[in-house]
């Protein structure tokens, strides 16, 4: 058996009490995440979050620093390893959005909260949650 992890990234982008989160289909369900997907050949992680936030909102961002490092296992037996970052919206570049994104929302702690039986995994929460600890690492960690 070959055990292969995925390799992701998501990215935190707050504006005031807000998070930009996307509406997107996993799984025949529409659920809500992060900017978020997965590492390309030949490309950075911080890159990638900026590749993959611009794809699925529309958004460039400007990444500040790494949010944490998670390790999830889905209930699909799907190990994910998962690097996320702080960033700051820059501007909004393009409307269009990535297959399989239906919009971009802006929520509240509390917002996400209420919708928690939507949100892809709970990896949404503990990101959001670790930046509201103040939980931030310098991006020079990664070499």
């Amino acid at each position: 058996m070959t055990w292969s992890p995925h390799i992701t990234v998501a990215t935190i982008v707050p504006d005031g009490d807000r998070f930009l989160l996307v509406e997107e289909w996993a799984d025949n369900r529409l659920v809500l995440n992060q900017p978020a997907g997965h590492l390309d050949p030949d490309e950075s992680l911080i890159e990638a979050a900026v590749r993959e936030t611009r794809e699925e909102t529309g958004w460039q961002i400007e990444v500040r620093s790494i949010v944490g490092i998670y390790l999830y296992k889905a209930v699909n037996g799907v190990t994910y390893h998962r690097t996320c970052f702080l960033a700051d919206p820059v501007s909004q570049t393009s409307k269009a959005l990535d297959h399989g994104i239906e919009r971009i929302v802006w929520m509240t702690r509390a917002e996400v909260d209420a919708n928690k039986n939507r949100l892809r995994s709970p990896m949404v929460t503990q990101c959001i949650d670790d930046y509201l600890a103040g939980q931030q690492f310098p991006l020079s960690m990664l070499r």
